[in-house]
């Protein structure tokens, strides 16, 4: 398909249907639906969609595992120029809450194993009109009834390239999340400037949750240059590579952490050879992990730096750059700008240009930048200074038009690819009566490339121990989120206002890696 044409969702199915017709477009275990079939069921969507009151740019929240209801409901909402939220499901139940109610979604679809989340949240929903329940569950109404009560035909709504498409949401600094709405025209910018060889023949697996940009981002990519998806419902080792050989996949996105479990897994009576390219990145990789499984994959690698807020590109590390002949200095850095991607290296205080060679603030300015944080103009303000320009929140320094990610402005931790911030889990122990105070850093981990360590000063005699605050944080918080160790301190260093000073309790842990992130 000429990507040049595709201007929103809407075209991408609509191009495919006409170009691809009853060829495969989706594929997840035996269920293989082609482009004819997912264009009537966006459809029946749509039409279901309108019947609940959804219109022009109102928001649909899905709570589901990759599922082919996702692309649905994603290609339906886009139908009526609507927005698809996709939640996290990994949440726990008051923070699938909080991302429901704060997008004022109006219909609320998810699948039936996520029943007991919906028990515990369903009276506290404040704009949600309709729900919808993939399988059933109680009274409520069926998802393929809801689908299937409505004719296929639908003659979409028209949109603009300003209006938003996706809103995915990422951790926010403050404890809570924000909204990152992706619009038609930056979707338009991924697909014009960045060039990962895909065609009407190729296969590309998709792994990743889709509620990451990584994974229905990567997925719509290939949508839109006509490749068959082949997706997990969820991500297993042993059956991914095995997917790989009998669906003759050509392209995949991983976070270090899954090719760390492959490698894990036997896999020389596997063949593998069929992959042609391998994206990574989301979160640091050692080079012990990337030789290797450039080794089990044999085909041409390339690493991505971007963020969700850039429609996921920022810079790419070529394939040429990872074989026996490239600078093995190279491997360290994350690539150089997309095409189209301008950047710079600014002092974090004064926003003024650093030489190269010398470590700064990230700022990215292109046609992929979001249009801003939903209903949070504050931190829209803070994370775009203005002018186009993007904060990263990354430290990093550029070197021969490469970029060298060193450390970060802000607190966040990147574990397997998730982000999690700290005040988030802070704000969750501090609830605890034993606890007097709290910080939260990350901390190397060989598995998850880092994890978060909360170190906690205890109110006097109260006993408190690490096993009781860690089943404290258990109850309210996502597991990816919870600490993985406890260590007791007397006191937390804060500078005079007040604010904890976390470089400084992150440096004994990090002493001797060369990257802090």
């Amino acid at each position: 398909m000429d990507l040049s044409l595709v201007k929103n969702y809407t075209d991408v199915i609509n191009f495919g249907a006409a170009a691809l017709g009853d060829q495969d477009m989706i594929v997840l275990g035996d269920d293989r639906v082609s482009w004819n079939e997912m264009q009537r069921r966006a459809g029946q969507v749509a039409n279901a969609l309108v019947a609940d009151g959804v219109g022009s740019q109102d928001r649909v929240a899905f709570i589901d595992k990759n599922s082919v209801e996702f692309f649905e409901v994603a290609f339906g909402a886009a139908y009526v120029n609507g927005v698809t939220v996709a939640v996290n499901w990994r949440l726990a139940a008051p923070e699938m809450a909080y991302i429901i109610n704060d997008s004022h979604a109006k219909v609320l679809i998810l699948h039936e194993e996520f029943a007991e989340h919906l028990a515990a949240f369903e009276a506290d929903l404040t704009h949600v009109t309709s729900i919808v329940v993939i399988g059933s569950h109680g009274s409520y109404a069926s998802y393929d009834a809801w689908r299937d009560a409505n004719d296929g035909s639908f003659q979409p709504v028209g949109s603009t390239d300003d209006d938003v498409a996706a809103q995915l949401y990422t951790s926010g600094t403050t404890g809570l999340p924000k909204g990152a709405q992706l619009t038609n025209r930056n979707f338009q910018a991924l697909f014009a400037t960045v060039d990962w060889d895909m065609d009407e023949d190729s296969r590309n697996l998709c792994v990743m949750p889709l509620f990451h940009i990584a994974g229905s981002g990567w997925a719509l990519f290939g949508m839109a240059n006509g490749a068959v998806t082949v997706m997990m419902r969820e991500f297993d080792p042993v059956a991914g590579l095995q997917i790989v050989e009998s669906e003759g996949c050509t392209h995949a996105i991983f976070v270090p952490a899954i090719l760390q479990f492959f490698l894990m897994v036997p896999s020389d009576s596997i063949d593998l050879s069929s992959m042609r390219y391998i994206a990574y990145g989301a979160s640091p990789i050692t080079e012990d992990v990337l030789v290797k499984s450039m080794a089990q994959f044999g085909c041409s690698f390339f690493q991505v730096y971007g963020m969700t807020e850039t429609c996921g590109a920022g810079t790419t590390l070529p394939p040429e750059d990872h074989g026996a002949d490239a600078d093995s200095g190279l491997l360290r850095s994350a690539g150089r700008p997309i095409r189209g991607m301008e950047m710079k290296i600014v002092d974090p205080e004064s926003g003024e240009p650093v030489p190269d060679g010398e470590v700064g603030e990230v700022w990215m300015r292109h046609g992929g930048i979001m249009k801003g944080y939903w209903n949070m103009p504050e931190e829209t303000a803070k994370a775009m200074p203005g002018d186009g320009w993007l904060r990263s929140g990354d430290i990093a320094y550029m070197e021969d038009g490469y970029l060298y990610i060193h450390d970060r402005v802000k607190d966040m931790i990147i574990s397997g690819g998730e982000n999690v911030y700290p005040a988030e889990i802070e704000n969750a122990l501090m609830s605890h009566e034993g606890i007097a105070d709290v910080a939260v850093v990350g901390v190397p981990d060989d598995k998850w490339g880092e994890v978060g360590k909360a170190l906690v000063v205890p109110v006097p005699d109260s006993g408190v121990t690490a096993d009781e605050i860690l089943a404290h944080a258990r109850e309210r918080l996502a597991g990816f989120k919870i600490p993985r160790s406890v260590d007791f301190v007397e006191a937390i260093p804060r500078n005079p206002s007040g604010k904890i000073l976390k470089r400084e309790l992150r440096e004994p842990f990090w002493e001797g890696h060369d990257r802090r992130v």
